[in-house]
């Protein structure tokens, strides 16, 4: 029998709510569509589908990054504000699309108000630069009284946005982006960038642009070369991965929290080692900005599709192991709390999004949205460090010899809540779990998601085919809480006094 131990004294690190963070961006049906689609049934004075914002607070996203992503290195902003009979249509370079400028700065923030959601506001440093962005940041964040702010407040916004947090780019060391950069060219544009931009507002939180994944040739090079020159200007550095099972090896997709876990430990260290070439007492964090279940062997690449109006894009139909994958992330990066502040599942609707929509009809939950919805909803303020013992091990390919178990949990000292977060990434085999318990604390609910089919998936016709559900047969007896977990599966047990 394994044994999962866990104790509130054994910190890992404080919680910051921006880690259930998402991502929209201007790419197939994510805002139209998605989003935002005038006329439809449920749609509100704005064009906001309400069905979909019910569904955006129920995932209990906290922040959204917004406007991309690849489109926002070819995107003018001033394209998508003023009146919307005189907004330009645009071709967007970066999914070869047409892109109708009727959803823009003015409007991401009414919606993210009514979402409840912090914005996230990424600039373009691939066409454009220095100006635009400090522009852009003037006309979101300063009061009346110059030209830009006069501006947005003849748009029928007097109070300033607030917008705190601001990327600085977007995947810069990818050759696919516009405005590509090498490392040395970037980190002098982001170093001029974040200087003017805190002139404007001293108190910014900023963004650098890491590696767009793990596998880019230049991975740890870029974020040192980065760093070295913005390390005193910035707070965080992005960290972008996707994962897929790759030549049908399920075991190591199931594993994919691995190779975020050592990508997390890597840009963490490289932050470091700038840190002591400095001489400095600040300590960069981290922000996973975009993170996902992504088939990307089913994806033509930029330059497969043809030029067209707004249409599907990537709308990848989740499964229970892709739900179960998810959640194993989710653990990922709560294991990391203490660096990862900002993470952002990619992307919100519709494009690999926990959320589908029909145009014109109903709106729905993928798999994928339950585990991202339990976690942000029980997650407490308080990580800890759990310690898995006598569990089995799995092989995988990509991974070598690693534990079947995945685990992580969190403490409500306000409520004496514990949720604990687990996975058993073993494609075969069920495991028996004991957690010792201490004196006084209950076992409030088990709530799993795995089905004997790991294929299902959820459609408009049938939306909850795949739920998270409630255990039979966990137990707490003297002291312990026992229970068994079905081969990829993912649980979520909470604790109380």
């Amino acid at each position: 029998m394994a044994r999962l131990v866990v104790d509130p004294a054994f910190v890992a690190g404080a919680l910051d709510r921006r880690m259930f963070g998402s991502f929209v961006e201007h790419m197939g049906r994510c805002v139209y569509t998605g989003i935002y689609e005038p006329g439809h049934p449920s749609a509100d004075a704005e064009g906001f589908r309400q069905d979909v914002l019910e569904l955006v607070r129920e995932l209990g996203v906290t922040a959204v990054r917004y406007p991309g992503g690849n489109f926002v290195s070819n995107y003018d902003w001033e394209d998508g504000v003023g009146p919307k009979d005189q907004r330009p249509r645009r071709l967007d370079l970066a999914w070869r699309a047409i892109e109708p400028n009727q959803f823009g700065t003015d409007e991401f923030v009414a919606w993210s108000r009514k979402a409840d959601v912090e914005p996230i506001w990424a600039v373009n440093l691939g066409t454009r630069g220095i100006k635009e962005a400090v522009e852009l940041l003037q006309y979101c964040n300063r009061p009346a009284g110059t030209e830009l702010s006069d501006r947005r407040v003849a748009n029928g916004n007097e109070a300033p946005y607030g917008i705190k947090v601001w990327c600085l780019g977007n995947e810069m060391d990818g050759p696919w982006q516009i405005g590509h950069k090498t490392a040395e060219e970037y980190a002098r544009l982001a170093e001029e960038t974040a200087n003017a931009m805190r002139r404007v507002e001293p108190g910014l939180e900023l963004v650098a642009c890491g590696s767009s994944n793990a596998a880019m040739p230049t991975f740890g090079e870029w974020e040192r070369v980065v760093l070295e020159r913005t390390y005193d200007l910035v707070d965080h550095i992005s960290l972008h991965a996707y994962y897929e099972p790759k030549n049908g090896d399920q075991a190591s997709f199931l594993a994919a929290s691995e190779e975020m876990d050592r990508m997390i430990t890597a840009v963490a260290a490289t932050a470091d080692h700038v840190k002591a070439l400095r001489r400095s007492d600040k300590q960069l964090t981290l922000s996973f900005d975009e993170w996902n279940v992504w088939y990307q062997q089913d994806f033509p690449g930029e330059l497969g599709l043809d030029i067209r109006e707004v249409s599907p894009l990537i709308e990848d139909t989740y499964t229970v192991d892709d739900a179960v994958v998810v959640g194993s992330l989710l653990i990922t990066l709560l294991r990391h709390a203490d660096r990862v502040k900002i993470a952002c599942l990619a992307q919100l609707v519709n494009v690999i999004g926990p959320i589908r929509t029909e145009p014109g009809g109903p709106a729905w939950r993928q798999t994928i949205f339950h585990p991202f919805a339990l976690t942000a909803k029980y997650a407490g303020p308080t990580v800890l460090q759990t310690a898995v013992t006598g569990g089995p091990d799995v092989d995988t390919a990509a991974f070598g010899r690693i534990p079947a178990l995945w685990s992580t949990a969190t403490y409500d000292e306000s409520t004496g809540e514990v949720a604990i977060f687990v996975v058993n990434r073993s494609e075969t085999d069920k495991v028996d779990l004991e957690i010792p318990l201490a004196r006084g604390l209950r076992l409030v609910e088990h709530l799993a998601l795995y089905d004997d089919d790991r294929t299902a998936v959820n459609t408009a016709t049938e939306p909850d085919r795949v739920v998270p559900r409630a255990v039979d047969g966990t137990q707490v007896v003297d002291g312990n809480c026992t229970t068994t977990l079905p081969p990829a599966s993912w649980h979520l047990l909470r604790i109380k006094v």
